[in-house]
């Protein structure tokens, strides 16, 4: 990889910068109410900016900046690996805030094109009819080959693994996760952000900056599944997707069409699988 690339920054996260503390509020249980703290999740904006271009801003949890805006390129199309980035980082004021990426010369006709379609939808945003959408996005995305398989229990316990990572939740209860893991189910990356979008993006980022986006099966969210995560998955070539909550019919639809197996844990040691059942070892 070019030097120029290795040298990109990301902001000095402190643990707590995702979390704002000075709430004061009455919590209220069995007729009694006490005056309390309460820690809430942050949400600011941040501006991705390509070749001089605004693109997209978005709202986000703070931190990972960088690994964000390189997950959210993979996501939309603009990138298929980090060899498409000349550059990925803060401007020279260091804006948190702001991530400019510099495309290299080959991919640069394609985010003209893209930068175009800009003002009506997002690849990854509503805009048209399920069916239709199912078949746009499917004419863009070949499906998912990886028969990278999976146990009953190793997929339970993966998806109870996420109070565990989700620190930012702990504090305040309004955060996602996402948790990216190997064949062995060994932990590649793990992400949080106010937005369920966000987080995946970030986590794929992290993975895609750091070369190991092609060891990752299997993805495991706290959120629910929605043709949005079907679609990001797809990108990153991730065939199997775990949550904690149910799927839209939406998304089943999608992922029947990439060959993707989605499940969502139920009732203690249930496990709901609504497509590619091959991948679940019962």
């Amino acid at each position: 990889m070019d030097p120029m690339k290795r040298s990109y920054k990301t902001a000095d996260t402190a643990a707590n910068e995702g979390i704002d503390n000075n709430f004061n509020v009455i919590r209220c249980y069995r007729g009694r109410c006490f005056n309390r703290k309460h820690a809430l999740v942050r949400e600011e904006s941040i501006l991705i900016r390509i070749d001089g271009h605004p693109y997209s801003t978005v709202m986000r949890t703070p931190g990972d900046e960088v690994f964000h805006a390189a997950g959210f390129c993979l996501s939309e199309g603009i990138v298929e690996n980090t060899d498409d980035f000349i550059s990925i980082g803060f401007g020279r004021d260091i804006d948190p805030n702001v991530v400019d990426i510099r495309l290299h010369p080959s991919r640069r006709g394609h985010f003209s094109s893209l930068l175009e379609r800009r003002g009506s939808t997002n690849q990854t945003s509503c805009g048209i009819s399920g069916k239709e959408m199912v078949d746009q996005i499917c004419r863009i995305l070949a499906p998912v080959i990886d028969e990278t398989s999976i146990g009953l229990k190793n997929a339970l316990r993966l998806i109870k693994q996420l109070p565990r990572i989700q620190h930012l939740h702990k504090k305040t209860y309004g955060s996602h996760a996402v948790i990216l893991v190997n064949s062995r189910s060994d932990i590649l990356a793990v992400a949080e952000d106010v937005g369920r979008h966000n987080a995946f993006d970030k986590a794929i980022g992290k993975l895609l900056m750091s070369g190991k986006l092609t060891e990752a099966s299997i993805g495991v969210l706290s959120s629910r599944i929605s043709y949005e995560m079907i679609y990001k998955a797809a990108r990153a070539h991730i065939p199997i997707l775990l949550s904690a909550s149910r799927p839209t019919a939406l998304a089943v639809h999608l992922g029947k069409r990439l060959n993707m197996t989605l499940a969502c844990a139920a009732r203690e040691s249930e496990l709901i699988i609504f497509c590619g059942e091959g991948r679940i070892n019962r």
